[in-house]
């Protein structure tokens, strides 16, 4: 039974990075309550880390929350794509640290944050919507009465499904990663291996902040019912950490998460409900990252927000939509369709793409990388290697209507 009741502006189910920025914009103008089930935030990882020093300038992020990549080492069984980066370099984050970071700026905006605190079900009422939510470890429940409801809760989408809007998406990507403390490695180094024993995914090794370093393999399921548990297994020998120079200290932590392996879904908006980050599916079909995407249309949603209750029109939130719609519809078309033939690949076609890879200079692979098709670079590459196949592939994909 319910024990207590909560009044506020909008109910935010998710403390991750999207649920936090949408927060942290939103909360100097609207009372703001973040509920999320860990008992911390930012702990447990569930994600690598890997992104861009750009963004992360571009967004604020302290520069000592993150690690800067300056090569990029992209692996097969017998084929290698070296690239020194000069202009766009890549991060690997301190990710607890960040999004405590986030945290922090969101309640010194006035937001509350309720960790250890589990969304259980919501339903729509004539004033806005009722949820019920519950501490870990209690009994009873509490009620929320909001106006609205952003679902940042991930790839549960637990608001969408308690509402029979949508449900958890059916394809994903499946990760475990081991951190360690670094005896002796390359920090400035990240390595993505592909093939053989991970021709069902990827793997990587991200030097990390605080002299740690990360290895981890990720795969989509169900497109292939292997564990990564078992890949990661495999994979991580004695003789594996040798050839990529590694002498590794103490196991720190083991990470693990999922993500939407899905195609990129428009609609955003249902009713006063509002899918931000993992949950809106922003997480790049080639290589499943998107913290930054997650700070970025969070700020922009906790914008459109607050000017949706200070005015009273729809408008700024359709914009949100409309500005995500146009971030990503695009790319994602190109990207997903390149992650269902990759995931496909066999340890000989691997080979072969690492060495298409290593024929790309530094903007070419890091668009790659983010799922960023420019008409001009594609072209320039079609023309250069010789992709006719793809190329009618590419012209079939931008033919379609937009989302």
């Amino acid at each position: 039974m319910p024990s207590e009741t909560v009044t506020c502006d909008v109910l935010i189910v998710g403390g991750g990075p999207a649920g936090l920025a949408t927060a942290q914009t939103l909360a100097p103008h609207a009372r703001v309550l973040v509920v999320h089930q860990d008992r911390e935030i930012g702990r447990p990882v569930r994600t690598s880390g890997g992104t861009f020093v750009d963004d992360m300038e571009a967004l604020g992020v302290p520069p000592h929350l993150y690690n800067t990549i300056n090569t990029l080492d992209i692996r097969s069984d017998n084929a290698r794509s070296l690239h020194h980066l000069t202009r766009r370099k890549l991060a690997v984050l301190d990710i607890t640290a960040t999004y405590q970071w986030l945290a922090d700026d969101a309640r010194a905006a006035g937001a509350t944050i309720l960790t250890g605190t589990k969304f259980i079900t919501t339903h729509e009422t004539a004033e806005g919507y009722e949820s019920e939510i519950r501490a870990l470890g209690a009994k009873d429940t509490q009620t929320v009465r909001s106006r609205y409801i952003v679902d940042a809760s991930g790839t549960p989408h637990a608001v969408l499904t308690a509402l029979g809007i949508d449900t958890r998406p059916e394809r994903t990507g499946v990760g475990i990663e081991r951190e360690f403390e670094i005896i002796s490695a390359p920090k400035d180094r990240a390595v993505l291996f592909v093939g053989g024993d991970v021709r069902a995914g990827y793997g990587w090794i991200f030097p990390a902040p605080n002299n740690h370093i990360r290895i981890g393999v990720g795969i989509i399921q169900p497109d292939h019912d292997i564990s990564p548990r078992e890949v990661y297994d495999t994979v991580v020998t004695p003789e594996f950490l040798r050839a990529h120079d590694l002498e590794l200290g103490p196991l720190v932590q083991t990470n693990a998460g999922v993500i939407p392996s899905v195609p990129y879904a428009p609609t955003l908006l249902h009713g006063n409900v509002i899918r931000v980050g993992d949950t809106a599916n922003f997480a790049t079909p080639t290589v499943g990252e998107g913290i930054r995407f997650a700070i970025k249309y969070g700020r922009v949603l906790g914008a459109a927000l607050a000017d949706t209750l200070a005015t009273g029109r729809r408008t700024p939130l359709e914009r949100y939509e409309r500005e995500c719609r146009k971030a990503f519809g695009k790319n994602y078309r190109i990207g997903f369709a390149a992650n269902r033939r990759i995931a496909t690949y066999d340890a000989a076609q691997w080979d072969k793409s690492v060495a298409r890879i290593a024929r790309l200079n530094e903007d070419e692979v890091l668009d790659l990388i983010r799922s960023e098709f420019p008409l001009r670079s594609l072209a320039r590459t079609i023309v250069r290697q010789g992709m006719w196949k793809a190329s009618r592939v590419i012209r079939t994909r931008l033919a379609k209507p937009q989302l």
